[in-house]
């Protein structure tokens, strides 16, 4: 059975006549009818009596039509979702994104790319460096943004924008108002990301760099966010390393103060599968980055 096929009973049906039926469909009159003895054939079913000069529609034909009617309805509808997405009328990208990237460079970014495709769907999945890339590898994302590295051959990878980590205290912590050196941030207790997060990645090899030992020093506390970890050390003698950019609001209202401690810039990156294509919705939003 074929859409023409269903097509043509169809427009016979409603017009009781082959004829009429070939006129309306810019057909042959054998051609339609041709078509309409297929169906019968192939399914053993009479759908049309001729009585006089007209056509009837059999007990078969009668519920036959609105099935038929049905199916090239859906049809119709497929169609137009193709021709939508074509258009970008509509559409879906779905992001995964570690936590920094998620909470302060993408919804900027998301908000625009809404305002121009309003039809196009975003959907944004949180969590660490690890778990967005798993989230690209396994197809339930699109696009990933991480700010660690990522070791994985399946994975393409494109930066896309930058920012720095910070060493940050309480406006009160015996560290704020002083220069700050490598014994100080030994001795002092520390508050960090959980293991597999870019932040903690990306603090840890800057340090690293600068002759510190993650072994050397004292960790006493391990929170998935930033805002728990800001949290943490402006009401306590803690360091928390964060990034610029979700440390900025507490700066401003003059509740924790940036200690005076280099860490080099790191890099926000795009994930993408390399074996999957990206569709028409999620190129147009890399596009738009």
């Amino acid at each position: 059975m074929t859409l023409d096929q269903l097509r043509i009973f169809v427009a016979v049906a409603e017009a009781l006549s082959m004829t009429r039926a070939a006129e309306r469909l810019h057909l042959t009159q054998p051609a339609v009818s041709a078509a309409v003895a297929a169906l019968e054939e192939r399914h053993d079913a009479r759908l049309f009596d001729r009585v006089g000069r007209r056509l009837e529609l059999t007990e078969a034909g009668r519920l036959f039509l609105p099935e038929a009617r049905a199916v090239l309805a859906r049809t119709k509808v497929a169609e137009r979702v193709l021709v939508d997405l074509s258009g970008l009328v509509r559409g879906e990208v779905r992001i995964a994104a570690s936590q920094t990237v998620a909470d302060y460079w993408l919804p900027e970014r998301m908000a625009c790319f809404a305002g121009e495709k309003p039809g196009i769907r975003l959907g944004l999945t949180t969590g660490n460096t690890a778990q967005t890339a798993a989230l690209v590898l396994s197809g339930e994302a699109d696009l990933g943004f991480v700010e660690g590295a990522v070791d994985e051959p399946m994975l393409a990878k494109r930066i896309v924008g930058r920012d720095r980590i910070g060493l940050y205290v309480a406006a009160g912590h015996k560290l704020a108002n002083s220069a700050v050196g490598k014994a100080d941030l030994e001795a002092t207790a520390w508050v960090l990301r959980e293991p597999g997060s870019g932040t903690r990645e990306s603090v840890m090899a800057g340090l690293t760099k600068l002759g510190i030992a993650e072994e050397t020093l004292n960790i006493r506390m391990e929170f998935p966010s930033n805002d728990a970890l800001l949290e943490a050390a402006g009401a306590g003698e803690l360091i928390a390393a964060v990034s610029d950019l979700a440390a900025a609001p507490r700066v401003a209202a003059g509740l924790i103060r940036r200690l005076d401690w280099p860490l080099p810039e790191r890099n926000f990156t795009m994930l993408t599968h390399r074996a999957r294509r990206l569709g028409r919705a999620t190129s147009a939003f890399v596009d738009s980055l």
